[in-house]
């Protein structure tokens, strides 16, 4: 069972998401928020797989409430899965810097809401696809390096970890990275287990924008495919 916590100072839009999620059989909203400080006061004593946050509340935002959740230097941190209704560059840089798991606009279709919330459950990251280039172009161009720079990041990959960083970027499942690679999907996620921590970051989304930052891939110009 998936438990959520839902934060958003909209009632309507906590009932809407509370039905959406509650209609899956494998999915339980533990609680609801209506304000940051409550978010993180609720995440805190439940320990959900998954807190969904809104960008806008009162009191405290949503990426000043994931930066106590998952940021840097939390000792126990509890994935966050940003959904808002804007898709301005300061609140997607925020969220990803926050060390949240996974950016979608609320405007999503609902299976990609409902999908997004399993991928963040499973350690998994997930971004709007209409901001993914935008968001790593950014980033690549103007963003502050992760702790461990490129030069380091390259002496501690092994080429297979290396390999898998690359299809990451392309934005390859698990399923995927192995098909690709002809190995089994528990090879790639002993893999992952052991790259994560050495490049300084907690999930896929993070290692994928690490990669950028760093230039180990880059991003095409825009109008390329």
């Amino acid at each position: 069972m998936i438990r959520v916590l839902i934060a958003d100072d909209h009632a309507l839009a906590r009932a809407g998401l509370t039905a959406l999620l509650e209609s899956e059989p494998e999915i339980e909203v533990v609680a609801t928020a209506t304000d940051g400080i409550e978010a993180v006061e609720q995440a805190r004593a439940l320990r959900p797989d998954v807190v969904c946050l809104d960008v806008r509340m009162p009191g405290r935002d949503g990426i000043s409430a994931a930066r106590e959740l998952c940021g840097a230097g939390v000792a126990a941190p509890v994935p966050v899965l940003v959904l808002t209704t804007f898709d301005l560059d300061d609140y997607v840089f925020g969220a990803l810097e926050a060390g949240v798991s996974g950016f979608l606009l609320k405007d999503s279709e609902p299976e990609t809401i409902v999908r997004a919330v399993r991928q963040v459950a499973a350690g998994l990251g997930t971004i709007d696809q209409t901001l993914t280039r935008r968001v790593l172009h950014e980033f690549a161009q103007r963003r502050s390096l992760q702790p461990v720079t490129a030069q380091r990041g390259a002496e501690l990959l092994t080429s297979r970890e290396r390999d898998i960083l690359l299809l990451l970027a392309e934005g390859m499942s698990n399923e995927e990275i192995a098909r690709s690679l002809v190995v089994e999907v528990t090879t790639v996620k002993s893999h992952l287990a052991r790259m994560l921590p050495k490049i300084g970051v907690r999930s896929r989304l993070q290692a994928v924008v690490w990669a950028y930052q760093n230039h180990i891939v880059t991003v095409p110009p825009t109008g390329e495919d």
